[in-house]
This record gives structure tokens, C-alpha cells and sequence, in this order.
């Protein structure tokens, strides 16, 4: 997952491999951008061509309805990554929260596969959803809009974190939900995770914004850094 802006080649290299190198089978939902954008307005789909992606399912509807059939869901089932681009999320939430795109979504990762999104496509990801207001994104948690995809448990990502100076917002959430992690993702910066491991890559920084000791604590951790979700401590690096 992505913090917005522009992402360098070695980000979409990642999660190429991730979903299977030159046998990825790629599915793009750009949902979360508006009508004007779509279909081809959005500059993740060139990104990835350029970094050698080769086969790539662009799948879209307003349409809940259209989403609970077995017809569209289909790229899903057959697809080794999925890549979710910036916009608004509650136009994901509105189109998929628990649909069976939601739920191949769930199968695609028991399965060994990836997810990864920028900007409103990486705060989806997370169990409780920010940016989530319909009118504006200056709104950091609308309690209309407050659940995300849930594949990281307990947890809300915020993005665009310094370009937008938001390095605070997310203590405004945790002190709502203190048991939450916030992870605050710079521009041109992702976020790697596999199973408790979240590795730092690309040129901007990701903040881990922790409530629950007793003195709230904030990491700051660069490219090439590991921070460790289940004990929420900066994981040592072999170099």
C-alpha cells in the first residue's frame, strides 16, 4: 500500500512480484477515482505496463448490484494481484464493502496472492477507514463511512502524510479508538506487509502511531526499514 503521488519503478516492481512476476495476472479497480477520470485518466495503469506487467483486467461498476454477479466477479477468481488507485474510498465502500468482490478479495490473499492500493486505495485496506467523508477529504473519520476492506486488523491508514502536513490527524483517531495502529504513509512511499512484517519502501517515510502503552509512542521509519505489527516495535534489519 501506497501513500499517494507519484510511485518510482522499484514500488511497482514489488508488488509485480509479489503477485507472480511474468505470470502475474493483475485486476485494477479504479473505483475510487470520479466519473471524469474513467477509464483512462488514471496513471497507474501505463506504471504498471511500464514495469512489465503483462496481463491486466480493468474492473469497474457503480453498481452494488452488479457487483453481487458471478460474471464480474470472475477476473477476481482467476487473478494473482490486485491494485486499487487513489480517489475517494467511499465510492469503494459504496460499490463493494462486503460483496463478493469484497470477499474474492479475501480469497485472493488466503491464497497467496497481493493486494496493494494508493492513496484512498491504501486506507480501504485497513479495518476502520479514514478520508471516508462524502463532501470532503479534510474529514480524517466520518462515522458515516467507518469501515474499510479489514485485511490489516485494528488498525487505519492515512496517506499524502507530510505533503498534506496530516502527521498529527491520526492521533484524532486513536483517541477515539486507542487500540488501533495508525500508519501515516508519505507521497511516493509504500508499505510491503506480509503477515506481521511491513517493510518501508520508496523516498518518503511511514509514521506507526501507537496508543496503547503508556506513553504514546510515533515511529518513524525509512526505505529499507521493518517495523513488526504484532508487538508494534521497529524489527532489526540484516543488511
Amino acid at each position: 500500500m501506497a501513500g499517494g503521488g507519484e510511485l518510482d519503478r522499484e514500488i511497482w516492481e514489488r508488488f509485480i512480484r509479489l503477485a507472480g512476476g511474468q505470470a502475474a495476472r493483475i485486476v485494477v479497480i479504479p473505483t475510487a477515482a470520479p466519473d471524469d477520470d474513467l477509464p483512462d485518466g488514471w496513471r497507474g495503469y501505463p506504471a504498471l505496463l511500464a514495469a512489465a506487467a503483462h496481463d491486466l483486467v480493468i474492473l469497474h461498476t457503480r453498481d452494488r448490484d452488479e457487483a453481487e454477479g458471478e460474471s464480474f466477479v470472475e477476473p477476481l477468481r482467476r487473478a494473482t494481484g490486485v491494485w486499487l488507485p487513489g480517489g475517494r474510498p467511499w465510492r469503494l465502500v459504496d460499490a463493494y464493502l462486503h460483496t463478493p468482490v469484497h470477499r474474492e478479495l479475501f480469497a485472493l490473499l488466503e491464497r497467496g496472492g497481493v493486494v496493494g492500493g494508493t492513496s484512498a486505495g491504501a486506507s480501504i485496506l485497513a479495518s476502520v477507514l479514514l478520508r471516508g467523508d462524502r463532501t470532503t477529504n479534510r474529514v480524517v473519520f466520518s462515522p458515516d463511512y467507518p469501515e474499510g476492506f479489514g485485511f490489516l486488523e485494528r488498525a487505519a491508514v492515512d496517506q499524502h502524510l507530510s505533503a498534506r502536513g496530516r502527521e498529527a490527524d491520526l492521533w484524532e483517531v486513536l483517541r477515539l479508538h486507542p487500540d488501533l495502529l495508525g500508519i501515516g504513509l508519505d507521497e511516493g512511499t509504500a508499505l510491503v506487509v506480509q503477515g506481521d512484517r511491513a517493510e518501508v519502501v520508496g523516498g518518503g517515510e511511514v509514521l506507526f502511531y501507537d496508543a496503547t502503552h503508556r506513553a504514546l509512542r510515533t515511529h518513524r521509519l525509512a526505505h529499507g526499514s521493518v517495523f513488526d505489527l504484532g508487538t508494534r516495535t521497529a524489527a532489526a534489519v540484516d543488511r
